[in-house]
Parts: C-alpha cells; sequence; structure tokens
C-alpha cells in the first residue's frame, strides 16, 4: 500500500478532487499555505494498492497545470528599503509536488 501527498495549486483543487472520485479513488485534501509564494494551496493524501499508484499519478499529471504568475518580492530585510522599487516578476506556479511512501498499516474505525 501507498500513501500519495499531493500538494496542489487552489485553482486545481476541486478538478483534480473530482477526477479523483471518478477513478475511486478516497482522498483527504487539506487546506495549507506554501512557503515561497505564501498563498494557499491544498494537500491531498490518497492511500491506494501498489497497483493504482501510476493511475493516481496520471490523474494528478493530467489536472494539474502549471501557469505563469506575476508576483510582487519581497523587500530587502535590513536593508535600506528607501529606493527598493519592487517590480513584478513573472514565476510559474501551479502543477503538483507529489510524494509517495510506502505505508505499513492502513485501518479504518
Amino acid at each position: 500500500m501507498k500513501m500519495i501527498i499531493a500538494v496542489v495549486q487552489d485553482k486545481d483543487s476541486n478538478k483534480l478532487l473530482n477526477a479523483l472520485v471518478d477513478h475511486n479513488f478516497r482522498a483527504t485534501k487539506l487546506a495549507t499555505t506554501g512557503g515561497f509564494l505564501k498563498s494557499g494551496n491544498t494537500t491531498f493524501m490518497i492511500g491506494t494498492e501498489d497497483i493504482r499508484v501510476d493511475k493516481a499519478l496520471q490523474i494528478i499529471k493530467d489536472n494539474c497545470k502549471a501557469r505563469e504568475q506575476l508576483v510582487a518580492p519581497v523587500s530587502p530585510m535590513g536593508g535600506n528599503a528607501d529606493s527598493y522599487v519592487p517590480y513584478p516578476v513573472e514565476v510559474e506556479v501551479g502543477g503538483a509536488t507529489v510524494f509517495v511512501l510506502p505505508i505499513e498499516n492502513f485501518m479504518q474505525f
């Protein structure tokens, strides 16, 4: 058995959840916050049999797309911010960060 932990952008979370349910995957959905952009994302915890891991990963890949987003850079720490002009920077966001972990035991009560 495996535990799939997938961190996805909020914009992709409902589409992903619907696709997982359509393919008979059970998932726990958690609201989380990313450390880099300090923006909301969603973390899914999916428990599945080893033989279904590739199908789950394909569903995640098909439903979580990377996109470009403009963000304002953080002002410099400890320096003189008077001459600092924060121009928006384009960064790639979205997609999914996925961890697949072995599970020794699974119980439901």
